[in-house]
C-alpha cells in the first residue's frame, strides 16, 4: 500500500506535540518520557540497555539520564561492572510516572474514541511487524 508511512507520520508529529505539552508540567518531553517507561518496565537497568532497546546513542540516552536525575526521578548505583551504573526510578519518579501514564491513557482514548477493539489491536500488530521487519 503506497502512502502508509505518509499517514504515520502525519499522525506521529502531532501525537509527539501532544505528549509534549502534557508532559511539560513535570518538566518532561518524550525523549525523557521513553526512559522512565523502560525504567518502569524493567525497574533498572544501564544506559547501554536503554540506548540498545530504543536504538538511540549511549550520549543522548546519557543526557537525558542527567537531566531525569537532577529532577528527582531516578536513582543511580553502582552496577555489576564498575564502569556501567545501575538506573532505577526513585519514589518521585514512581509517582510521576503514574500521574502522567493516567493522563496519556486519557488521551489515548480520546485519540482512539470511536474506533473498536478489534481494528486498534490489528493495527498495534501490523505496527509491531513493520518495525520488526525493518529492524
Amino acid at each position: 500500500m503506497q502512502g502508509f508511512f505518509r499517514y504515520y507520520l502525519s499522525l506521529y508529529r502531532p501525537l509527539i506535540q501532544s505528549l509534549n505539552e502534557l508532559l511539560q508540567a513535570y518538566e518532561l518531553s518524550y525523549s525523557l518520557w521513553q526512559v522512565m517507561v523502560y525504567l518502569h518496565e524493567h525497574e533498572h537497568a544501564s544506559l547501554v540497555e536503554i540506548s540498545t532497546y530504543y536504538g538511540i546513542e549511549k550520549p543522548s540516552i546519557t543526557r537525558r539520564v542527567q537531566r531525569l536525575e537532577e529532577l528527582g526521578y531516578l536513582t543511580m548505583a553502582q552496577g555489576n561492572d564498575r564502569r556501567e551504573k545501575s538506573i532505577a526510578l526513585s519514589c518521585q519518579g514512581r509517582s510521576v510516572y503514574t500521574q502522567c501514564r493516567h493522563k496519556i491513557t486519557a488521551l489515548e482514548r480520546r485519540a482512539t474514541e470511536g474506533i473498536a477493539a478489534a481494528p486498534l489491536e490489528q493495527t498495534a500488530a501490523v505496527l509491531q511487524q513493520i518495525r520488526d521487519n525493518i529492524k
